[in-house]
């Protein structure tokens, strides 16, 4: 017998409703631990790059070179999403990184890392990364079915944002106490989770999609296909700024812990597993919802701007850490609302070229933004990092706001004349 009230048992139900479907479970815990790893070795990485340079531009290059391949080849990795099964795909993303992962473990454990190295790795992974997130976004559908991929993203969301808050909290830690090389070393054993989940999935309960034939001119088909689509090219254009210039916290956290805060690798764990936590709850709200809608997709993207340029603000870590987890809740609000957007509004042969621009726009627009603002606030502080982040996401809401509420004005019509002030006029 529960205890729980009848309306929050219906609640939980809603929200968690993919995960009675097995195949989707499977893949669900799978990639929840490791995606904790990855954030383990993510953190690890940034802590590295800085206790080796200390320099906020080189800890930009790191990030940018791990994305500047989605920059690139993005769409290349798509399109292998859309014509090969997804389910085999993601068994090679998941074997290469776990390959790569023990390589940064050897270097750093016998001291032979240098910062050449971790460009490098960096950069490899990011290949992978190319083609592994597209694939992981659009094998989704396949999981669950066209009617449960609302609820489907804002649950992964959701596992991701607790890796997330996991991930960085143990690597604080694990640096603190054991030393940064085991980090590495953990993030490689957690591939094995991902691995056997894929290996027990069930292929006849799967709801295979269209795939793309062989033909010439397929990348230019994608992208001709986005931006004659008003939704889809809407949506990715507000996604591309945000990420180009919002989503940055992996070069301007570090920078703040250390030098704004003189604090060290602990502080940056918590910072960024509060923010993470943040982002659970908004995951979460996110899969309580029939569907996505633009007023939230504007709405969460300028709450967002907001919410850091107040962090920018924060006087002291603990108040830093309560705004980090409310901007948390609007970025997550506004990446599961785009996501789910953009999977129901697109062709199912079509669907692995359009997240893989998803990810360009959103991940791949680090190489663009990563330097940049490593640069600001290496130069001039931290605060003024996330100040700029959040001023240029903030006016990008605000000019994507601004057709629709011309249009409800044009609705609206002229204002009717008060009756005084005609009187008044006569």
């Amino acid at each position: 017998m529960t205890l729980l009230p009848v309306p929050v048992r219906a609640a939980a139900t809603t929200t968690f409703r993919s995960l009675r479907v097995r195949n989707f479970r499977l893949f669900w815990f799978g990639q929840l631990v490791s995606v904790s790893g990855t954030w383990m070795q993510t953190v690890a990485q940034n802590w590295l790059v800085l206790s080796l340079t200390g320099s906020g531009v080189a800890l930009g290059v790191t990030v940018a070179l791990q994305f500047l391949p989605m920059l690139l080849f993005g769409m290349w990795g798509g399109l292998v999403a859309d014509r090969f099964d997804k389910r085999r795909i993601l068994l090679v993303t998941q074997l290469v990184p776990m390959a790569l992962a023990v390589v940064m473990f050897v270097l750093v454990a016998t001291g032979a890392v240098a910062l050449w190295m971790v460009y490098v790795l960096a950069f490899l992974l990011g290949l992978v990364f190319m083609v592994d997130m597209p694939t992981r976004q659009s094998f989704v559908i396949e999981l669950v079915g066209p009617e449960e991929v609302p609820n489907a993203v804002g649950l992964n969301s959701a596992m991701f944002n607790t890796g997330r808050t996991v991930g960085p909290a143990a690597a604080g830690v694990l640096i603190a106490t054991v030393g940064i090389a085991s980090t590495f070393l953990l993030n490689a054993l957690s591939y094995v989770a991902v691995l056997v989940a894929l290996a027990a999935m069930r292929p006849e309960e799967l709801f295979p999609q269209a795939r793309a034939v062989r033909s010439p001119g397929a990348i230019r088909a994608g992208l001709r296909y986005v931006w004659t689509t008003p939704v889809l090219r809407s949506t990715l254009l507000l996604v591309a700024v945000v990420g180009t210039f919002g989503m940055n916290f992996g070069v301007v956290l570090p920078l703040l812990a250390r030098f704004t805060f003189a604090g060290g690798a602990p502080l940056y764990g918590w910072l960024t597993s509060l923010m993470s936590a943040g982002s659970l709850v908004g995951a979460l709200a996110a899969a309580g919802r029939v569907g996505p809608t633009r007023r939230m997709l504007v709405g969460s993207g300028m709450a967002f701007g907001a919410l850091t340029l107040a962090a920018a603000l924060a006087p002291s870590p603990p108040v830093l850490g309560g705004v980090l987890v409310l901007v948390g809740v609007a970025v997550m609000l506004f990446l599961a609302t785009a996501n789910t957007t953009l999977q129901l509004t697109t062709d199912p042969f079509m669907r692995g070229r359009v997240m893989a621009l998803y990810g360009l726009v959103f991940l791949g627009s680090t190489p663009v933004g990563g330097p940049l603002l490593g640069w600001i606030s290496g130069r001039w502080g931290g605060r003024w990092g996330l100040a700029v982040s959040g001023a240029l996401s903030l006016a990008a809401a605000l000019a994507a706001a601004a057709p629709a509420v011309a249009r409800r004005r044009r609705a609206a019509g002229p204002a009717e004349p008060h009756p005084s002030s005609a009187g008044c006029a006569a």
